[in-house]
C-alpha cells in the first residue's frame, strides 16, 4: 500500500503542475467570467486567503478585465485583534492582485461579531449589501429595485450553506446573500437578476485535507458536471457570461503565492494549526463554486 501511494503521488504533482499551468488546454476548458464587476463576501480577515485564494488569484487577473472587491463583515476582534487584522487583510488582499487598498472594506458593527455560537441575520446582511451596492432599495419596508436602477456590481462570491467549516458566521453569509439577490429580483418577475451569485463548495472531510490531492479529482469531477450540464438549459444558467459553475486551480506557484499571502500578511494568524491549513488543506489549492439560481 505504501509503495503504492509513494508511486502515485509522483504522478498526482505531475498532473498537478502540467494541468494547471496557463497554457494548460485542460485548465482553460473550464469557464470563466470577464470584465465584471465582482464583491468576494467574506466573514473574517484571513477568510479571502484560506478559502479563496485560488478563486481571488484567477479572477483578478488583468487579462480576464474584472475588477474585485473585498467586503469583510467584521474584523475578526474575537481575540482582541481586530485593528491588526484589518490592517492584515488589506496586506494579504494586494499580495493576492486586488487592485487598491480602497478595494478592500471591513464592517465593525456589533450586529456582526466574529463568534462560533453566533449566526448573523440574514436581513441585516441583506441590508448591509444593499446599502453597498444597491442604495436605491435602502428605506423602504418593501424592499425593491427602481426598474431604472441597476447594483454596481455583477458577481457576488461568498461560502454555501456549510460554510465549509460549519462556521456559523460563514453560513450566514450564505443566508443574507440569498435575501440580496432575491429582494434584487422583487417586481422584476420574468428577468434575469442582475446580479449572479456564485458559493464555494463544501466538502466532505476527507477532499477538505487532501490538499494537492484533490486537484485532479476536483478538476475530473467538475469536467464530467460540465459534459453533463452543456446541453441543459438550466433556470437562470442560459446566460455563457455566468456559467452553471466556475472551477480555480492554482499552479505551483500560485499556491506558493497564496501560502505566502497566510504567512507574511496574516502573521497575528499564523498558529500550529493554520501551518497545517495551508499546507494540506485543499482550499489552499482548489475551488470550485456554483451560480445558485435563484
Amino acid at each position: 500500500m505504501y509503495l503504492a501511494l509513494a508511486a502515485l503521488l509522483p504522478l498526482v504533482f505531475l498532473f498537478w503542475t502540467l494541468s494547471s499551468t496557463t497554457t494548460s488546454p485542460f485548465a482553460h476548458s473550464f469557464p470563466r467570467v470577464r470584465n465584471k464587476r465582482i464583491c468576494l463576501l467574506i466573514a473574517h480577515p484571513d477568510d479571502e486567503a484560506m478559502f479563496f485564494a485560488p478563486t481571488v488569484l484567477a479572477l483578478t487577473k488583468p487579462d480576464l478585465g474584472n475588477h474585485l472587491k473585498i467586503l469583510c463583515l467584521s474584523t475578526g476582534n474575537a481575540d482582541g485583534l481586530g485593528p491588526i487584522r484589518k490592517k492584515e487583510l488589506v496586506q494579504s488582499a494586494l499580495h493576492l492582485g486586488v487592485r487598491n487598498e480602497s478595494d478592500v472594506f471591513v464592517v465593525d458593527d456589533p450586529k456582526f461579531q466574529d463568534s462560533m455560537l453566533r449566526m448573523w441575520k440574514e436581513s441585516d446582511v441583506s441590508a448591509l449589501l444593499a446599502s453597498a451596492f444597491a442604495p436605491e432599495m435602502i428605506g423602504a419596508s418593501d424592499p425593491t429595485l427602481n426598474p431604472n436602477s441597476t447594483p454596481t456590481i455583477d458577481v457576488l462570491l461568498t461560502f454555501d450553506q456549510h460554510g465549509v467549516s460549519n462556521h456559523p458566521n460563514h453560513r450566514s453569509l450564505y443566508h443574507g446573500a440569498v435575501h440580496f439577490i432575491r429582494s434584487l429580483g422583487k417586481g422584476k418577475e420574468g428577468l434575469a437578476c442582475p446580479v449572479s451569485l456564485y458559493t464555494l463548495t463544501t466538502t466532505n472531510i476527507l477532499r477538505k485535507y487532501a490538499g494537492v490531492l484533490d486537484a485532479p479529482v476536483t478538476m475530473f469531477i467538475g469536467a464530467v458536471k460540465g459534459i453533463a450540464s452543456s446541453g441543459v438549459k438550466q433556470r437562470g444558467n442560459g446566460n455563457p457570461e455566468f456559467p452553471p459553475r466556475l472551477l480555480f486551480v492554482s499552479s505551483v506557484a500560485e499556491w506558493l503565492h497564496a501560502q505566502s499571502a497566510m504567512v507574511k500578511a496574516h502573521q497575528s494568524q499564523m498558529v500550529w494549526f493554520r501551518w497545517g491549513w495551508i499546507t494540506i488543506g485543499r482550499y489552499m489549492t482548489v475551488n470550485d463554486l456554483k451560480r445558485e439560481g435563484i
